[in-house]
């Protein structure tokens, strides 16, 4: 397996892979992608499908009999959980909803990975039901790309526990180090703990508990850091719990839209302006690349035996795309192997399934 490659956009936000099968499997990679639950209507998931398909991405669109993938197999799925359903509730209730139908198939083995623009708590609840967690893994993490400057920077968790212990944070931090270092080609990122304030002493009683357990336990750790900075150093992986990762992204997210916004209205709004626009269009044009969050289509959820990738519930058919390359790069770098390796040893369902998968079948 090729280790350290840098992963990243080009002026399209089209994450890269090589066009050849993925060396653990021998055959293209198999993500399943769940054309409902979504903002924008499955049309646009799909649009999204087929614009990430390739000879090394394999796609399986499910959703119900008679949707449209033009030519991509369809895995029909009979229901939906919408966004206003109670997770777990829901997750029990419609076990053939599109959601839970695209877990199962990575749970399976019929697919490699998975993505879903859909209710993000009900595919934490379907992902440990039926992809299940790696032995040693305390809580399953979100982990989120973040722009910085110079480099790509891992926020982990940015939702999936509102509600954390110290010794959750210090193994989120080993779960964000997997992703830097295989996903993002980071050589030594350095973990960095989210808290008001830089110094040791301040922060919550969970935040002063996790710094002293991290610079115990993890030789990559680097103190403290606040939200102000975290679009600035690269190469880092910001650990916080779920509720205070999860208002953080979103503030940044927010923030980079308002700014983005703001500065092409102001462009616009004169001649000289519009001048100037000119001018600074191909500078304007990366930045926005670099900061759009559908340039990464999308959120690891990582501690699981398969590859989940959570995307926005809003996503474009572009940024559809991207995440479907972002959860193929981290089958092509044995993400879930590379964490069980790390955290408890346990063979994946990726290496169960790869001697005997079945063909996926159309219901």
């Amino acid at each position: 397996m090729r280790r350290g490659a840098v992963c990243g956009a080009d002026d399209q936000g089209v994450w890269a892979l090589p066009a050849r099968p993925s060396e653990m499997t021998g055959r293209p990679i198999r993500v399943a992608v769940d054309a409902m639950g979504a903002d924008r209507g499955p049309d646009e998931i799909v649009a999204g499908a087929i614009a990430a398909a390739s000879d090394e991405i394999e796609l399986l669109i499910v959703g119900p009999r008679g949707l449209e993938t033009h030519g991509l197999e369809l895995v029909e799925a009979s229901d939906v959980i919408a966004m206003e359903d109670k997770p777990t509730e829901a997750v029990r209730s419609k076990p053939n909803s599109s959601l839970v139908v695209a877990c199962r198939l990575v749970g399976e083995g019929r697919a490699d990975a998975v993505v879903s623009p859909g209710n993000t708590g009900a595919m934490l609840a379907a992902s440990l039901f039926n992809i299940k967690r790696l032995r040693g893994v305390l809580r399953p993490a979100i982990a989120v790309v973040i722009p910085a400057r110079d480099e790509p920077s891992v926020l982990i968790d940015a939702g999936a526990n509102a509600d954390a212990r110290p010794e959750h944070l210090v193994q989120f931090a080993e779960m964000g180090l997997v992703l830097s270092e295989e996903v993002l080609g980071v050589a030594t990122p350095q973990v960095q703990l989210l808290t008001i304030g830089e110094e040791s002493e301040k922060g919550s009683e969970l935040a002063l508990e996790a710094h002293r357990m991290l610079r115990e336990t993890c030789r990559s750790f680097n103190g403290n850091t606040e939200g102000r900075d975290l679009l600035g150093v690269g190469g880092r992986v910001v650990v916080a719990d779920g509720f205070t990762g999860n208002v953080t992204l979103k503030v940044v997210e927010g923030t980079i839209k308002t700014i983005l916004d703001a500065l092409r209205d102001e462009i616009s709004a004169t001649a000289r302006g519009k001048l100037g626009g000119l001018l600074i269009r191909p500078a304007a044009r990366r930045l926005r690349t670099r900061l759009d969050p559908d340039t990464y289509g999308g959120a690891y959820l990582l501690g699981l035996r398969g590859l989940v990738v959570i995307a926005h519930g809003g996503s474009s058919g572009r940024a559809i795309a991207n995440a479907v390359r972002l959860a193929a790069r981290g089958v092509e770098h044995d993400v879930v192997g590379r964490l069980a390796e790390r955290l408890g040893g346990e063979k994946t369902v990726l290496e169960s399934a790869t001697s005997t998968t079945p063909t996926p079948q159309t219901r």
